[in-house]
């Protein structure tokens, strides 16, 4: 494109010194493939496709990507605040989270207008086209339909986001470990968490197949189960051999937990943390785990407790029945 520019003649440079420069440079590019005719400005105007139409909206581009870009700056800043800071969200009146919140909302208005925009400025370009190169470019497409058409399923894992891929790797290293997992579908009463053992990932369809160990003790005596489970309803328990790097949950947060005695998980509040305790286990109570009266506090080990999912359903008076089954049994 500038070495179309650079060999014009001196003259049609100085007739369009007055110009914008990117609105120069475009009419160029398009008059050296005898797309546009450049007697006078208001002549090229009025005989060519939108050209202004396409600068107007490169401009667009070029604001909504300046303003996403100070979302995303204004994001990493309450980000390094919260890592720093981590029980700041717990003081009365922040404002951190809902702060957040609305960067997200922001920034995913910013990135669907970015993409209006971009079709229309394509839609804009491929107009400019001479026919020839649209069957060209068409013929082209549909070449590429058949070779895609004729790849292994396997490849659809490369056009996985990355994000996602790092999320199934991750899940395929727990293969022998133990989770936390949901068994109960999702329009079920209630949730039921149990600790399994994962045995294998399907990258195909995003299962975990895991196992439940204890299930071959139960009155039905029917061995072991197994499930499939969606991604979603498996939680990786934190790492017993590094509690460094494990999130630690503030006093009146509320989490998932084992209960003591058993492989179920269920509801409580953090009262005291390990660090506080200056040990590897939290303090906690237990939602309808009540005793004369009162709500005895239970110590967990810290990699036995997990962040309450969004949404936890669980029925009132479940655990006092998992309470007496325990005492029962032991």
């Amino acid at each position: 494109m500038l070495k179309d520019v650079f060999f014009l003649p001196m003259k049609l440079k100085l007739a369009y010194s007055n110009s914008n420069l990117l609105d120069f440079l475009v009419r160029v590019y398009f008059f050296s493939r005898g797309l546009v005719s450049l007697k006078k400005p208001e002549q090229a105007m009025s005989s060519t496709p939108d050209i202004t139409g396409i600068l107007e909206n490169t401009k667009e581009l070029d604001r909504l990507r300046k303003e996403q870009e100070e979302v995303l700056v204004e994001v990493n800043k309450i980000h390094k605040k919260l890592r720093s800071s981590p029980e700041v969200v717990e003081k009365p009146g922040d404002t951190s989270l809902s702060q957040l919140k609305n960067l997200f909302i922001q920034a995913k208005e910013l990135s669907e207008s970015e993409v209006t925009v971009s079709n229309i400025r394509l839609a804009q370009l491929d107009s400019l086209l001479p026919s020839g190169q649209q069957r060209g470019k068409l013929e082209v497409a549909e070449g590429n339909g058949l070779k895609r058409k004729r790849m292994k399923a396997g490849s659809d894992v490369t056009r996985v986001p990355p994000s996602i891929r790092n999320q199934m790797k991750a899940y395929a290293s727990l293969k022998g470990e133990q989770v936390a997992a949901r068994i109960t579908a999702d329009d079920a009463e209630q949730d039921e968490w149990l600790v399994v053992k994962v045995i294998h990932f399907d990258r195909e369809t995003k299962e975990v197949e895991v196992l439940d160990e204890e299930s071959g003790d139960d009155e039905e005596g029917g061995g072991q189960r197994t499930y499939k489970l969606p991604m979603s309803c498996v939680l990786q328990f934190p790492k017993r051999n590094d509690p460094s790097t494990t999130q630690e949950f503030l006093p009146g947060k509320h989490v998932l937990a084992v209960y003591p005695g058993t492989t179920a998980l269920y509801k409580a509040t953090v009262v005291s943390t390990p660090r506080k305790r200056k040990s590897d286990e939290y303090l906690l109570e237990f939602d309808d785990d009540e005793e004369d009266g009162a709500l005895p506090q239970r110590t967990v080990p810290f990699h036995k407790v997990v962040a309450l999912p969004e949404g936890h359903r669980q029925l009132k008076q479940e655990l006092k029945v998992v309470v007496a089954f325990v005492c029962v049994h032991r």
